[in-house]
């Protein structure tokens, strides 16, 4: 490695000698405070990392003379300390790995070159199903399915496990990935041994999981990939990436009595994505970080995605070494985090002076009032005390919708329209509003004890009133760690939430990833028999479209006590701060504000039922699993034994694959497979949910002798690139404009304009080695960093995607993956250039890396016409990515060499 700046040091600790890469030498010539606290890590990564390759003088100088209101156009390798992994997206990036040393023989190379260089951490945590809820036996039951219907995923899992180094897995049951992250994975500051030698440097990371975020909480920079990227970055590759714009937001004073974390965040959310944070870095400071505990930033990081940006990161502070100890981090580590941070100069105190930032955004946090956010975008932050309005204009707005189609009757006969339905003997009615679904969920919130505490007091509350939820709301608790049901077990506050049915479900990523399981039978056909808009009430952080619950069209974001507390009014058709939830024995009408625990409780609470204990406790054996993990029994062969599997099956990618890559074909009359609006998500172009028994999927599936009941979802299926690549743009609520009047996967064919579904399309056209494309309009691909989302679409025969904007993440997946994303240029879309998806496209010459290209469309009379269109290859690795057809085979050859 190179040493251009003299940077190389040692810090001595407590008696131990650590190799560091210092940032004080930097400071005799160079502002180092002007800095945000983000780029002085990204410094120390390429201080550390330059080899005068990938990482070089010119890269460390472009950090160093970092012009915070430049537009990003410096490319750096950042090189994360490692990965982490969740199953849905693990397992076919291990499956990608897998292949990919098949192909090393079929080179006629060593396949154990294919190995991760970089620490891998795997977590089983998307996997869990609330089938059974609000019984005591629910988790021993949604386990038992669990496993029966992830074996074969599971066997996979065990193989990779043995067969690759540096790499481990958590399995099923411990919690979710970002919890076990913040508690227990995540170092702040990273340590790598070699021999008697010690490294340290800031701990960083990647995952494939958008939510990777929530580490940032703790001082950690990291962000969500593809798993595309992520295998890269497993097998040393540093990530290609733009010095990014820093937006400063700038907190002060505290959170008033009654306001929640979840109120802070949405607030946040709300703010950020109206100002415009995509691709930029969102750094927090100010003195309002003297009040907000770590579990309150680590919930903020969490929604980075929601808010657009890259990463949302806190500093390190006493904070951050009060929550290291808290949750059983070792003493020599908490010391080596404060002597690190205080050298390095990425510590916070009083006296840390304000660094320079591309933008500044100010929240005065004693203005956060209690919120909902819905009914499909975490954005659309709307106030407790409007909620009421709010649901009737988006019900209002339905019933037009459903007029317009002829399938409602006059809306005040339908706002006020009741089904009956019979349930356990007893009759109900089910109406517009219904709160069918009250989940507390694992990855937003159960890693912040304050919300959880305070819903656990809640819910002691309304019992003592008397109070329950209405029979038609499925309730359930999810924790993000196994931590979560100890504290409030000992704050004896689990057993009321029990009584209200918020029984433990599962450890792992439930509602918010589709996983809430099915409805009850009788509330799914009172729903369908009167076509009613009935809503799910989630502590989570994704509500968008079809992703709850087929059957459930309004989707709200709040806080664990708003959950229990909408379960027992079970309508969001209530306006908490002046109707009751209900009555108690006496009659009497139990209003929210009665039962609302105050923050001097809450802090009681967690003053006394959580200690360092509880931590190391739970995470003691973390890689052992439960008795259902260790009996399942795997091979210790270097390649897998591809076996008959609907789970698991050897990807196409590299078939016919040479050592040197072949000439990029043409893009010529091509032909629109799908047309769409503005915000479509990664869930829109590959769904995570269910499978419906009557889609490209779902027959594939019974095809193989796999019944509707035991289909799973798409998210468990993700190693089997036939399921997957049937699910692709096959979300029950995308609407492809090609197919107008139609919800789903439908398209036309082309020429003949035929209705189809997408995938019979796609192969049809294939038959006739026609290329395909996607026009789209603004933030195409946001959400989930889905790297199916990719590689479904290139499997269906897409070769480029023109958009007005790309989402970070999917933008990158489909480089990644040898998709070409052409944006619109400013002011133009698909709509002001008149395109009706109709047409056939060529694309121009691609020699010489261009900036832009003509778009050459010629209509069904031959008429021709053309656009220019951006090329969003945006970095020089990028372009060589996308020449070798993808970064797995750009990799592959890298590694044949």
């Amino acid at each position: 490695m190179s040493n251009s700046f003299n940077t190389e040091d040692i810090l001595e600790v407590q008696g131990r000698t650590y190799h560091i890469h210092s940032l004080v030498p930097l400071r005799k010539n160079h502002d180092l405070d002007r800095l945000p606290f983000s780029l002085k890590i990204l410094l120390e990564n390429l201080l550390r990392c330059e080899d005068g390759r990938n990482i070089t003088q010119a890269q460390i100088q472009a950090i160093l003379d970092w012009n915070p209101k430049a537009e990003p156009r410096v490319e750096i390798g950042f090189t994360p300390a490692r990965v982490v992994l969740q199953d849905f997206t693990g397992v076919p990036a291990v499956v990608d790995l897998a292949a990919m040393r098949d192909a090393m023989v079929a080179l006629g190379q060593d396949p154990g070159r294919i190995n991760p260089l970089t620490p891998v951490d795997l977590v089983v945590d998307h996997s869990v199903m609330v089938d059974h809820f609000g019984q005591n036996n629910a988790l021993d039951l949604n386990i038992k399915l669990e496993y029966q219907r992830n074996k074969e995923r599971y066997q996979f899992l065990r193989w990779g496990q043995q067969a690759f180094e540096n790499f481990r897995v958590v399995p099923p049951g411990t919690g979710i990935v970002h919890q076990v992250n913040l508690e227990y994975l995540a170092h702040t500051v990273f340590v790598r041994h070699d021999g008697d030698t010690r490294y340290a440097y800031p701990d960083t990371l990647v995952g494939t999981d958008s939510h990777t975020t929530m580490i940032n909480g703790l001082g950690v920079l990291g962000w969500g990939v593809g798993g595309i990227e992520a295998e890269a970055a497993m097998l040393g590759q540093p990530i290609s990436m733009l010095i990014p714009q820093v937006v400063g937001f700038h907190l002060k004073g505290q959170l008033p009595e009654g306001a929640t974390a979840t109120d802070l965040v949405l607030t946040v959310t709300q703010k950020l994505r109206s100002h415009g944070v995509v691709g930029k870095f969102v750094e927090f400071f100010g003195d309002g970080l003297n009040h907000l505990p770590l579990a309150d930033r680590a919930t903020i990081a969490n929604m980075a995605p929601e808010y657009g940006a890259t990463c949302g990161i806190f500093p390190i502070d006493q904070d951050t070494l009060a929550y290291l100890r808290l949750s059983g981090r070792a003493e020599t580590q908490v010391a080596l985090v404060e002597a690190y941070a205080r050298h390095q100069g990425l510590w916070r105190d009083g006296h840390t002076p304000q660094a320079e930032y591309s933008d500044i955004l100010e929240l005065d946090l004693s203005t956060v009032v209690p919120s909902l956010a819905g009914p499909r975008r975490p954005q659309d932050r709307i106030p407790l005390n409007q909620a009421r309005r709010s649901f009737d204009e988006t019900l209002s707005q339905f019933l037009k919708e459903q007029q317009a189609k002829g399938t409602a009757g006059t809306s005040t006969t339908d706002q006020e329209k009741a089904i009956e339905y019979e349930m356990d003997g007893l009759r109900h009615q089910l109406q517009q509003g219904a709160v069918v679904i009250a989940a507390i969920t694992s990855c937003t919130h159960t890693s912040n004890p304050a919300v959880l505490l305070a819903a656990g007091l809640l819910a002691k509350k309304a019992r003592d009133r008397g109070l329950k939820p209405k029979p038609w709301v499925k309730t359930s608790l999810a924790p993000g760690s196994q931590v979560v049901p100890a504290y409030l077990q000992r704050a004896g506050l689990l057993e009321p939430l029990e009584a209200l049915g918020f029984n433990v479900v599962g450890f792992g990523c439930t509602t918010c990833i589709g996983n809430a399981g099915p409805l009850p039978e009788p509330i799914g056909q009172a729903i369908s028999k009167g076509n009613l808009m009935v809503a799910a009430v989630l502590s989570g952080n994704r509500n968008f479209e079809g992703r709850i619950h087929g059957q459930v069209r309004a989707n709200y974001l709040a806080s664990p006590p708003l959950v229990v507390a909408y379960a027992l009014a079970g309508t969001m058709a209530v306006d908490l701060y002046h109707d009751p939830l209900g009555t108690d024995a006496q009659g009497q009408p139990v209003f929210l504000k009665d039962i609302w625990p105050s923050q001097e409780e809450i802090n009681r609470q967690m003053a006394t039922c959580i200690d360092s204990a509880m931590f190391q406790e739970k995470y003691a054996d973390v890689f052992k699993g439960d008795a259902h993990w260790q009996r399942i029994e795997v091979t210790g062969s270097q390649r897998y034994d591809w076996v008959d599997s609907t789970y698991v099956k050897n990807p196409p990618y590299f078939k016919g694959m040479t050592l040197e890559p072949k000439p990029l074909p043409p893009i010529d009359q091509a032909r629109c497979l799908v047309m769409v609006g503005d915000s479509i998500t990664t869930d829109h172009i590959s769904p995570a949910g269910n499978i419906p028994a009557d889609s490209p999927a779902g027959q594939y599936l019974q095809a193989h002798g796999i019944e509707p009941q035991a289909f799973n979802s798409y998210g468990s299926r993700r190693g089997n690139h036939e399921v997957m690549m049937r699910g692709t743009f096959a979300n029950v609520r995308l609407r492809n404009l090609l197919a107008p009047g139609t919800e789903g996967g439908w398209t036309l064919y082309w020429p003949d304009g035929e209705m189809m579904s997408i995938y019979d399309a796609a192969m049809r056209y294939q038959e006739t080695d026609t290329p395909l494309l996607v026009l789209a309009g603004q933030e195409y691909g946001t959400g989930s960093s889905r790297d199916w989302a990719a590689k479904g679409t290139r499997l269906l025969g897409v070769r480029t995607v023109i958009a007005e904007s790309f989402e970070r993440i999917h933008r990158s997946n489909l480089v990644g993956f040898g998709v070409l994303p052409l944006q619109f240029m400013p002011g133009e879309n698909a709509g002001t250039l008149g395109l009706s998806g109709r047409e056939r496209y060529c694309i121009g010459s691609l020699d010489g890396d261009p900036d832009e290209v003509t778009v050459t469309v010629i209509a069904d009379e031959g008429t021709h016409r053309t656009f220019q269109a951006k090329v969003r290859i945006d970095t020089p690795n990028e372009w060589a990515y996308y020449r070798h057809g993808g970064i797995l085979h750009y990799m592959i050859r890298q590694l044949a060499i």
